[in-house]
C-alpha cells in the first residue's frame, strides 16, 4: 500500500488520464525537470480491477465513511488567503457541488459537508495564512471538519493495511492545469468549471460564512454600496495623486446619488467585518491584490461588479477568473481604458505591474460605476 491510491474499477477506459487526476506533489514551476518530475507514477496511484483488488486486499479494507477531500498540492500555495479560498476551496466545492443539481439561491443543499481533510504533502504548521482568514473560512464553512497532515498519511501508510473511502475528492492543482479547459484559460479552477452545476453552488459556503461573521439574514442590498479597497500603504498601488481624485469622484458620486461608498485598508478591518462589508457591497474596486478575495462574499444582484486597477499592459487572470465563476460583473482597467469578460487582453507583467504608479482615471471609474447602477 504505501501511501499509493488505488481506483478500483472494471472500466478502466471511465478514468481520465493519471496526469489530470494526481501528480507527485513537488513545487509548481515552469522549469521543464520540473513539470516532468510532476507526472504521477505507480507509486501516486494505481488503477486496478475488482479482481486485482481482491487479490491485493482481500476483504480486510477499513471503511472510512463520509466524504473524505485529500489534498495533494504542496505548501508553495496554501498559505495565502486567495489560494485557499478562491482557488483551492472554490475548487473543491465547485466539483462537489455538481452532485446537487437543486442548489437553491438560499444556499439549501441535500450534501452532507465533508468529515475529514487530508493533506499528503502538508505539515499541521503551514495551512495558516498570516492574516487568519484561511481558518476563519474553513471553520465558518465546515465547524465539524477534522484535519489530518503528512506525517499522519505517513502513519496511515507505514500501517501496510487499506483503507476504503466512502466517498472521496482529490485536489491537486498540478494535475488539473493539465487539463484542457485550464489550458485554454490559465486557471486550474476552470476543470471544476466545467463541470454542471446551478447557478447557485456557491451559496451554501457564502451563508456559513456570512452567518458564522455575524449575519444570520442577508444584508439590505436596496442602497448601493461601492467599496474601494485601498493598497495605499503597500508596494504595489495607485499613483498617490490618481488615488486621491478617485476617492474624490466616488464620493462626489455617492453625494449626488446617494449611494454609500467605502474607502478601506482591509489590513485594518476585523475578519467579520471585511465579510460584513464585502456582502453588503454592490461594486467592488481596486488593485489587483489579495484584498479582492473578498469578491466572493457579495451577495447575488445584476449589478454585483468588481473592478480591478492594473499597470497599463498588465493582466492575469486570478480575480478575473474567479469573479466570472461565482457570477460577477468584472471591468479591468488601465488608466481610463476598461475591459470586460467577453474582451480580455492577454497574460502579461509588465514593468511596473507590482509597482507604486499604477495610473487610474478616477471620473472615468466613476461614471462607469454609474451607469452600472442605473442600468
Amino acid at each position: 500500500m504505501n501511501g499509493t491510491i488505488f481506483v478500483v474499477t472494471d472500466k478502466p477506459d471511465t478514468i481520465p488520464p493519471r496526469k489530470l487526476l494526481t501528480s507527485t506533489g513537488v513545487e509548481i514551476k515552469n522549469d521543464p525537470e520540473l513539470i516532468a518530475a510532476r507526472l504521477p507514477t505507480d507509486r501516486e496511484m494505481r488503477i486496478i480491477s475488482v479482481a486485482e483488488a481482491r487479490e491485493l486486499f482481500g476483504s480486510g479494507a477499513s471503511l472510512v465513511d463520509g466524504v473524505t477531500w485529500i489534498v495533494n498540492d504542496p505548501p508553495q500555495f496554501i498559505q495565502h488567503y486567495y489560494h485557499w479560498t478562491a482557488e483551492l476551496f472554490l475548487g473543491f466545492w465547485r466539483t462537489y457541488s455538481s452532485l446537487d443539481p437543486s442548489i437553491s439561491e438560499s444556499g439549501d443543499t441535500i450534501l452532507p459537508a465533508p468529515r475529514r481533510m487530508w493533506f499528503v504533502h502538508l505539515d499541521a504548521s503551514r495551512w495558516r495564512d498570516p492574516v487568519r482568514l484561511n481558518q476563519w473560512i474553513l471553520r465558518s464553512s465546515f465547524p465539524s471538519v477534522t484535519m489530518e497532515f503528512s506525517n499522519d498519511w505517513d502513519d496511515r501508510a507505514q500501517l501496510d493495511k487499506p483503507f476504503l473511502l466512502d466517498r472521496a475528492f482529490l485536489s491537486d492543482r498540478a494535475a488539473s492545469k493539465e487539463g484542457p479547459h485550464a489550458k485554454k484559460v490559465g486557471r486550474p479552477l476552470a476543470e471544476a468549471c466545467s463541470l454542471p452545476g446551478t447557478p447557485h453552488w456557491w451559496s451554501p459556503i457564502a451563508k456559513n460564512v456570512m452567518k458564522f461573521s455575524g449575519l444570520s439574514e442577508l444584508p439590505d442590498t436596496e442602497r448601493p454600496v461601492i467599496t474601494y479597497i485601498s493598497r495605499q500603504t503597500s508596494g504595489r498601488r495607485l499613483l498617490d495623486e490618481d488615488h486621491e481624485l478617485l476617492v474624490e469622484a466616488l464620493y462626489a458620486l455617492g453625494e449626488e446619488y446617494e449611494y454609500e461608498v467605502n474607502v478601506v485598508s482591509m489590513e485594518k478591518l476585523s475578519r467579520e467585518e471585511q465579510i460584513r462589508l464585502a456582502a453588503r457591497t454592490t461594486i467592488m474596486m481596486g488593485v489587483h491584490g489579495n484584498g479582492l478575495t473578498s469578491l466572493l462574499w457579495m451577495q447575488p444582484s445584476k449589478h454585483r461588479t468588481l473592478m480591478e486597477f492594473y499597470y497599463p499592459g498588465g493582466f492575469t487572470y486570478d480575480y478575473q477568473y474567479t469573479a466570472y465563476s461565482v457570477g460577477v460583473n468584472y471591468y479591468g482597467w488601465w488608466g481610463n481604458v476598461s475591459f470586460t469578460h467577453e474582451n480580455l487582453p492577454r497574460k502579461a507583467y509588465p514593468k511596473g505591474f507590482q509597482g507604486s504608479e499604477i495610473p487610474i482615471d478616477g471620473i472615468a471609474v466613476a461614471k462607469t460605476c454609474l451607469e452600472i447602477l442605473q442600468t
